[in-house]
Parts: structure tokens; sequence; C-alpha cells
């Protein structure tokens, strides 16, 4: 697909069109396909691969070990890191009062709430309740945990970058008693 635009607006929509075309991930036999977009006369092509894009059932999906989550959970993979880029996501689910155990993020996590009602704690702070459209930024390696209200679900898309390979580090769980604590609305 050859893509001709005129002027910098359009060259910025050309870029931006051919980025949401970037999906990551593996598709079963699916190759690669290449576009390219001349931004304007006389200018180079804008080459670029588009990798695999993935459906659902593609995607690896699997129950919240034991060792990191209380409850049932249920994570969906959405994205994974591929070197140079250190971001990976996925959708999680959490029945009514699952919940991970505490963890840190080396570069931070940004959680998006899209069902439900959860609940996330940071070391020392009270339990906040989060809903869903709240986005919500945990700092680089702070010590926190969230999950499913007691009484609903709650699924989140959650979005962490990798450093040494890893994008989190899994501490302890979080206590019943932990758990009960009395939940505050996010402002």
């Amino acid at each position: 697909m050859v893509m001709k635009t005129r002027g910098d607006a359009a060259q910025a929509a050309t870029r931006h069109a051919l980025g949401a075309l970037l999906v990551t991930g593996a598709a079963a036999g699916a190759a690669p396909a290449e576009v390219e977009a001349a931004p304007s006369p006389g200018a180079p092509a804008i080459s670029t691969t588009v990798a695999n894009l993935t459906r659902p059932h593609e995607r690896a999906a699997f129950d919240g070990p034991a060792d990191y989550f209380t409850g049932r959970v249920r994570v969906e993979m959405l994205l994974t890191a591929h070197a140079p880029a250190r971001a990976s996501g996925a959708s999680v689910t959490f029945q009514p009062g699952a919940r991970t155990a505490w963890h840190t993020h080396p570069l931070g996590q940004t959680l998006i709430v899209t069902a439900g009602v959860g609940l996330v704690q940071f070391q020392d702070g009270p339990i906040r309740e989060m809903r869903v459209g709240d986005v919500v930024w945990i700092p680089p390696s702070v010590k926190h945990w969230h999950g499913a209200s007691p009484g609903a679900a709650m699924t989140h898309i959650a979005i962490a970058e990798e450093v040494a390979g890893s994008p989190v580090t899994w501490l302890e769980q979080v206590s019943d008693a932990q758990y009960a604590g009395p939940a505050q609305a996010l402002p």
C-alpha cells in the first residue's frame, strides 16, 4: 500500500496511521506486510514492516499463579516486549476478593480499569477504590498490590516496562487482614 500526502499535517497523519497499524505479537502463519508511505513528492518513502496482528483466540491466557495471586484471576496477554521496546501488557480479571501479592515494577506500572470495582494500595498508604475509566500510575519500585473489591469482580489493563528481562518483582502475599482494611474512593 502506498500513501502519498502533501504538507506537514498530512505527513503527521500518515505517520500516526502507520503507527496504529503496528501491532506486536505473533499470529499463527501470518506473514508481515510491508507498508510504504511517500510523505511528499521527492521525499524518501517511509517503509515499516507491520508486525503480526493477533486475534483474541491466538493470545496467551492463563490463570494467575497462586504464588503471585490470591483468589481466581485470569490473565490475557495483550502485548509482549519486543526489543528494543520494553513494554508488556495484559488484561487481568479478578473475581471478587481476588488480588495480587505485594510487588514492585522497575519502571512503574499503569493500570486502566475496564470493568467492575477494584482496590489498589501502596505500602503504608490507604486502600483506594478503582472504578471503570480510572487510570492508576504506580511509580517505579513502589511496593503495592491491586485486585477486585470484596463484592465485585474487576478487570484492568496493566502495562509495565521490563528491565533485565522482567517487568515485576513479586514479594509476599497480601494477608486477609491487610486486604480487609477500609477502602477510600479515588479523588
